[in-house]
């Protein structure tokens, strides 16, 4: 029985009355001697205490999507087949340009929000790179079946979650896609082709995005081997121009980390409350040494870079929660590097999806004005704010200056 899966919740509903009601209706007609009543009981209670933790969990479970699977849960599953050094560009001497085209299966996805605005299909992809087998869900904008736009490619945005998390919660949680839908019909957002690739690649661990000889190649999953599949099977845009990366938490640091490393992939990224030293997850496999931090800390890349990044960044955050990892990138960033920081406050809630899903739309508005539009469904372009600059203010509404900014810690 599936962990987020519908029979299994009501399994549990079903499971929490008869815990409920057992007591009441048998804890005065046991029979047999004390010990034994007194047993009975016990395990009537531990029963009702745990049928309404299990409760609670799969609740808030299938609300965040932090584990897929029972795999997820439990820590037994690897979507690793091999790990071999693939050298500073993770590529491995390979040239990707030269591999066949390779036709995925696609099959409707299952979940909360995955039938809404269309569906999301999902397929398993095999990475040929960095020899990582997961799934990968793609949604299609409602212009990509449009016979005036047969001939168009389309902007891709690669999505990914926190840890632990699922690629599920953007369409579920975030509802991402049922936010947008309206806005890409309107023309008020470009038809971006939206494509969540699985993160938890290793049990019980967070890869940090990274590639790691001899234990996983998340980095050269993300960035070429899901990007690959992407062109491969659909009328996506090429790289850099119209490809960009999101994410929030942990994804949102390997946003801003895969942007600033791989100019040449992403020309956009952003990370809602992410951070940049990878200490952030102290579970992550980046984490584990100074010499993987520094590797894949998006500041020390952006100081380290000998040619400063043609990329945009987008970095919102509160208070000790991304908002100061996103000002020091954009006091590093140099040209054409370009930080926009946007200030959320306390009042909007904690580190949680309630926080993320009103930052969807804005945060679009601006990959919008930053990717190339030639995909587009018409109308004009929205203003982005200036990507220089601090807002201090809920990014649903983004009505503080920048003066205010400066004022406040």
């Amino acid at each position: 029985m599936s962990l987020t899966g519908t029979p299994f919740l009501y399994t549990l509903i079903a499971l929490s009355v008869v815990a409920v009601v057992m007591p009441l209706l048998l804890w005065s007609r046991l029979p047999g001697p004390r010990v034994l009543r007194a047993a009975a009981r016990m395990l009537m209670l531990l029963f009702a205490q745990g049928t309404a933790v299990a409760l609670v969990f799969v609740v808030v479970n299938n609300d965040n999507a932090l584990y897929d699977d029972w795999a997820d849960l439990l820590g037994t599953g690897s979507h690793v087949r091999q790990a071999a050094d693939l050298g500073p560009d993770g590529t491995g001497g390979i040239a990707l340009e030269r591999l066949p085209r390779v036709r995925q299966t696609f099959t409707r996805a299952d979940g909360p929000g995955m039938r809404a605005a269309g569906g999301v299909r999902v397929t398993e992809l095999k990475g040929r790179v960095s020899g990582v087998t997961a799934e990968v869900y793609v949604w299609l904008p409602p212009q990509y079946d449009d016979p005036a736009y047969r001939n168009r490619e389309f902007p891709v945005v690669e999505l990914l979650p926190g840890y632990p998390g699922s690629p599920k919660s953007w369409f579920g949680a975030l509802g991402v896609h049922e936010q947008l839908l309206p806005l890409m019909r309107e023309g008020r957002v470009a038809p971006f082709i939206l494509v969540a690739p699985r993160t938890t690649l290793l049990p019980g661990v967070d890869t940090g995005c990274a590639n790691v000889p001899g234990t996983v190649n998340a980095d050269s999953w993300l960035s070429l081997d899901v990007p690959r599949m992407v062109r491969d099977n659909f009328r996506a845009e090429p790289a850099p121009r119209g490809w960009a990366v999101a994410g929030y938490s942990a994804g949102g640091h390997c946003a801003a980390k895969l942007a600033v490393a791989h100019p040449d992939r992403y020309r956009a990224a952003v990370s809602m409350s992410g951070y940049n030293d990878p200490i952030g997850e102290r579970g992550s496999l980046t984490a584990q040494s100074p010499a993987l931090r520094r590797a894949n800390d998006p500041l020390l890349l952006l100081r380290g870079s000998s040619a400063p990044p043609a990329v945009a960044l987008y970095v919102s955050g509160q208070p000790h929660d991304g908002y100061e990892a996103g000002l020091a990138l954009q006091r590093a960033a140099k040209a054409p590097t370009t930080v926009h920081v946007a200030y959320v406050p306390k009042s909007a809630g904690g580190h949680n999806m309630a926080l993320w899903r009103p930052q969807v739309v804005p945060t679009f508005r601006w990959l919008t004005a930053r990717l190339d539009q030639r995909g587009s469904a018409g109308g004009a372009t929205p203003p982005a704010p200036s990507s220089d600059g601090s807002t201090r203010a809920a990014l649903a509404s983004g009505t503080a200056s920048r003066a205010a900014a400066g004022r406040r810690p």
